[in-house]
């Protein structure tokens, strides 16, 4: 496993059955042995909108970092997931959503590998401006039908 899992791994075992949990940035920094920076980037690619989640973050004494899980219906979640997904997504941001959908059973796995496929690079073979488009389009789509 990467750093970058473990630190997401750790933080999402710190919600137990809280909705809400509050961090030091600094704190968690020294406990994984890496840079702050580390930590922001994992908050930032694993703890969007889109994924769930809402972070408050506040400069200054190690930085203090909020983050609220979005607890809905399954409908609730996926069409919360289907706002915030934007006009464009990456190939690696929808294999995280993908992940996720299926840690948290809001997909099975047979769903989850038809999600992969219809959204992976291999499959749209098409010049790269129009890829993340065509992506986010496709992935909203078959989310539409899921809920």
């Amino acid at each position: 496993m990467r750093v970058s899992d473990i630190i997401e791994e750790f933080i999402k075992d710190l919600f137990d059955d809280d909705d809400e949990i509050e961090i030091q940035r600094n704190d968690l920094a020294q406990k994984f042995n890496c840079v702050p920076s580390q930590i922001n980037y994992v908050i930032s690619t694993r703890f969007k909108p889109s994924q769930g989640y809402y972070v408050e973050s506040t400069r200054g004494g190690g930085g203090h970092i909020t983050i609220k899980k979005v607890n809905n219906t399954k409908s609730d979640y996926l069409m919360h997931i289907i706002q915030n997904i934007g006009n464009s997504l990456s190939n690696s941001e929808a294999q995280i959503l993908i992940s996720d959908f299926l840690t948290y059973d809001l997909v099975n796995t047979k769903e989850a590998k038809l999600l992969r496929v219809a959204t992976s690079d291999n499959v749209l073979d098409i010049p790269k401006e129009y890829r993340d488009r065509l992506r986010a389009t496709i992935l909203k789509n078959m989310l539409l039908n899921l809920t």
